[in-house]
């Protein structure tokens, strides 16, 4: 232990040296609690958006950024089940502010070199004027939230400074874990990055009655990956940095750059990089949120020997509440690695009783895309996360988890009736697509119009489906301002298919439902065509690739990774609330670039005398 302790001091003093950050140096930081009191409905929580001064590491000046109450992350809202609340979001950052993140595209480097995304600093690249013009446009979208369209935060209903955004949340939920965040269309990678997210947990009888690790053994955690400028020398400045890869200097359709998703080489944990927590030898809970713009991240817990610590991590809850077991983190694999997409969250039991003394780290592993071959979205340059520091509490934690988590939660059954809708994620550089991936939504043909199509044809998308059934689709939408597509009946139960045609991971959330996911498939989809865009070939199930459902994606849930060549279904109700919502890429990038959707939910009574135009595909309940 003791020369361990010396190689890390001479490995700090050398980092010190060579001017780079020096990990777990600063004590974690928990966001304030902010328990609204909905004493009388119409008194309104204000939680005001301002510029603020945060260090996010001891080694770093000053930042500037925007928090909610100045605070980075902003406070963790707590409420109970069915106490509704309303709160004003309230613009407080003044016109003429500087906008804090400054934001740069960089060339591509050959195959195989780490690209320029993963180091600080924009060198001789100058800032884009139009981003640093930005005002402080605003919206606040409280993610996984079951709350009427004119509360849900409209990307374009943003405010600025001097207003305030009303909205009501009825809460009316099982317990489970919000976040809530800027959504400002077009720029919402950029307003997140300056520091407008938060978590937002709603609690009930269910989750009181477990006794779970609550006060200082329930602790948030909000990471999220980000880069930082620097000053001529080379020294950190602290100051945001959005730098982006470009794939393509100029696509003929925009006469624009193509640029990758941002991933920065820098991780931080409640707005601090590469924090410490000292813990006690006990049992801990903790409410994992990634809010990077578009970084997975592979978590793995490890020694002091940078051994895995299998066992010792449970998830007993997902992005919708409680899962009704708990599930180990190292269930399919000798790595206990825990995958997590943007937007997603994790709620995590981690036992600590045997490791008093001890020093734990959460690092990131990345991903590769073949052997050798990073995952340009996750290249890792620095795998730190966070450590943990394990200190004998001289007592002994009785806390035992609980074999039944959620006697209230039931699988949704296939059989029962429901709607379908046909969801294409497109790869780069589709025609038509500007470069970017698109969210194409379809409209299946009856037998007699599919004979009359002529294949190979633009927005034509066949499939050849696990029984052997080709069916034909006709794209009815392919850009967020395209005609309404989607109507739903409130109260309807509807699956979604989300068939992937590209190699990139897209986390897709659906606005206001939670859903279970049914189960994923492997397609052959060589034949589609690029150039074309539609299929020369019909895109067919692949039988030889078995993709079964991990247990921790069995619960509740409102963003659903979709990997390339792969058809995921999910099912959920539309119940609760009525309006325009939205469904989307929840890679930041890609959703300010256009994968995004409208849908909107109506009493079913009043979709009797829908007149139709423009929507595609079926509007109440019928069966597949």
């Amino acid at each position: 232990m003791a020369d361990r302790l010396t190689d890390g001091l001479d490995q700090v003093q050398e980092k010190v040296a060579d001017g780079e950050l020096v990990p777990y140096i600063s004590p974690l930081t928990v966001p304030p609690l902010l328990r609204p009191q909905p004493v009388d409905v119409l008194q309104e929580t204000a939680i005001t958006l301002r510029p603020t001064w945060v260090r996010l590491h001891p080694q770093l000046p000053p930042t500037l950024m925007w928090g909610y109450n100045g605070s980075v992350p902003g406070p963790t809202i707590e409420v109970r089940r069915g106490r509704r609340i309303r709160v004003a979001w309230t613009n407080r950052i003044p016109e003429g502010s500087e906008y804090p993140v400054t934001a740069v595209e960089v060339p591509a480097r050959p195959q195989g070199e780490p690209q320029a995304g993963t180091e600080p600093g924009r060198g001789e690249v100058e800032p884009n004027k139009d981003v640093a013009a930005l005002p402080a446009w605003t919206v606040t979208h409280l993610h996984g939230a079951q709350t009427g369209g004119g509360n849900d935060g409209w990307a374009d209903n943003a405010v600025g400074y001097g207003d305030a955004q009303l909205s009501e949340y009825p809460n009316d939920h099982q317990a489970v874990q919000w976040w809530y965040h800027d959504h400002a269309m077009n720029i919402t990678r950029w307003n997140v990055q300056a520091g407008l997210y938060g978590t937002y947990l709603v609690r009930d009888d269910e989750e009181d009655a477990l006794r779970l690790p609550r006060g200082e053994r329930e602790i948030p955690l909000l990471i999220a990956d980000r880069n930082l400028d620097t000053d001529e020398d080379g020294t950190l400045n602290g100051r945001i940095l959005h730098k982006t890869v470009v794939v393509q200097e100029e696509n003929p359709e925009t006469g624009k750059p193509v640029s990758l998703p941002f991933t920065g080489p820098y991780t931080t944990v409640n707005g601090q990089i590469w924090p410490y927590a000292d813990v006690d030898d006990a049992w801990y809970r903790f409410r994992l949120v990634n809010a990077s713009n578009a970084r997975t991240y592979n978590l793995v817990l490890i020694d002091e020997d940078d051994n895995p610590v299998p066992g010792v991590i449970k998830q007993i809850g997902s992005d919708g509440g409680l899962l009704p077991r708990p599930v180990p983190v190292d269930f399919d694999a000798a790595l206990p690695v825990l995958t997590v997409a943007p937007a997603e969250r994790f709620d995590l039991l981690v036992d600590f009783r045997a490791l008093a003394g001890r020093r734990l780290r959460l690092v990131d592993k990345g991903r590769e895309q073949a052997p050798g071959v990073p995952d340009p979205l996750n290249d890792v340059r620095y795998p730190q996360v966070m450590e943990f520091r394990v200190r004998p509490s001289g007592t002994c934690d009785p806390f035992e988890v609980p074999e039944v988590l959620s006697g209230s939660f039931r699988r949704i059954s296939h059989d029962i009736e429901h709607g379908h809708r046909m969801v294409v994620l497109t790869p780069p550089g589709t025609k038509g697509g500007g470069g970017h991936p698109e969210i194409w939504e379809m409209a299946q043909l009856g037998e007699h119009e599919a004979a009359d199509v002529q294949t190979p044809t633009e927005g034509i998308i066949q499939v050849r489906d696990a029984e052997g059934v080709l069916k034909t689709y006709r794209r009815i939408a392919r850009t967020f301002n395209d005609g309404l597509g989607f109507t739903i009946a409130e109260g309807a139960h509807e699956q979604w298919s989300f068939l992937n045609l590209s190699e990139v991971l897209h986390p897709m959330h659906i606005h206001l439902a939670d859903f279970q996911a049914l189960g994923r498939d492997a397609y052959d989809v060589s034949g589609f065509d690029l150039e074309l865009g539609g299929t020369r070939a019909p895109i067919a199930y692949d039988p030889g690739t078995r993709l079964p459902l991990a247990p921790n994606e069995r619960g509740w849930k409102d963003v659903f990774r979709v990997p390339g060549k792969q058809m995921l279904r999910i099912m959920g109700r539309f119940d609760g609330a009525y309006g325009r919502f939205m469904y989307h890429c929840h890679l930041l990038e890609h959703e300010d670039m256009g994968m995004m959707r409208p849908f909107v939910v109506m009493p079913e009574e009043a979709l009797k005398f829908d007149h139709g135009a423009g929507h595609g595909g079926p509007h109440g309940r019928h069966a597949a």
